[in-house]
């Protein structure tokens, strides 16, 4: 990760802000972030206190302003945000539903670009989706994804007109797999399992395939043949969940009204 430059300002210090933060300070970047928040958390005010942060200095115009606050905030701190932007400022958003022309036309500056992370970032395995202007250089391309590493894999620059359905897959799925998780612990529990020993077989089912199709050169649906023995106890259920195409057609329906819900809230 390159060193940013002394002008970084983060707007918003809630966990996913603070999780940019502590990556920026574990790189070695102390002393070079400006965080602005009107509630700072005992974290953001240990770091001010150690050095590591200036926590709501005056403002003053970034060299990149990095606005992680909810959407339905942003109208109301619009002109308290326009007191970084200078002319030359590189601005991104990990704001969901706000579009790139919208970023531009209320802060004043073409110098925009979008981020969407997900949950999984907090532990710094998330994948963030990287949107750009077509105007964009490779060089702040690289800035904002060495920026935007502390959360983990960074996928882009993904088209805008692209975001809502890449949003519903990655922005939503963790949901659906924590959904996965509940669902599986209680048909364990269902079965006499006791409840906790039913939770932990689910979640660190769920975990340890996720790492094994990480690691593996195999696509999913090899990595699930793999371990479907015909007339086996695994086909025995897949059989059940595959049934009529259930399962394929409801996550195919999810991600459709995910994506309408995406749109609905960008104005689309």
């Amino acid at each position: 990760m390159a060193r940013p430059e002394s002008g970084l300002t983060l707007v918003g210090g809630g966990r996913m802000g603070s999780a940019l933060a502590g990556g920026w300070i574990k790189s070695g970047y102390e002393g070079a972030i400006s965080i602005h928040d009107p509630a700072p958390s005992d974290l953001l005010k240990g770091w001010a206190e150690a050095g590591k942060i200036h926590l709501n200095p005056a403002p003053a115009p970034a060299n990149t302003l990095v606005v992680a606050v909810k959407p339905q905030i942003f109208p109301k701190i619009l002109d308290d945000l326009r007191a970084f932007v200078g002319k030359d400022t590189l601005v991104l958003s990990i704001m969901a539903g706000i579009t790139l022309d919208s970023l531009a036309e209320r802060l004043g500056t073409g110098r925009v670009a979008r981020a969407m992370p997900n949950t999984p970032g907090l532990v710094g395995e998330g994948m963030t989706l990287l949107c750009l202007p077509s105007s964009a250089s490779d060089e702040d391309a690289a800035h904002l994804r060495d920026l935007l590493t502390p959360l983990g894999a960074v996928e882009g620059p993904i088209p805008e007109d692209k975001i809502s359905a890449a949003t519903a897959l990655s922005g939503c799925g963790p949901a659906y797999a924590f959904l996965l998780a509940e669902v599986m612990a209680a048909a364990g529990e269902a079965h006499g399992l006791d409840r906790d020993l039913a939770l932990r077989l689910a979640q660190k089912t769920v975990q340890g395939a996720g790492a094994l199709m990480m690691d593996s050169d195999e696509p999913p649906s090899t990595l699930r043949e793999n371990v479907t023995s015909p007339g086996g106890v695994t086909k025995a259920a897949l059989d059940v969940l595959m049934r009529d195409g259930a399962m394929p057609s409801l996550m195919k329906e999810a991600v459709a009204a995910a994506i309408k819900r995406d749109r609905e809230l960008s104005g689309d």
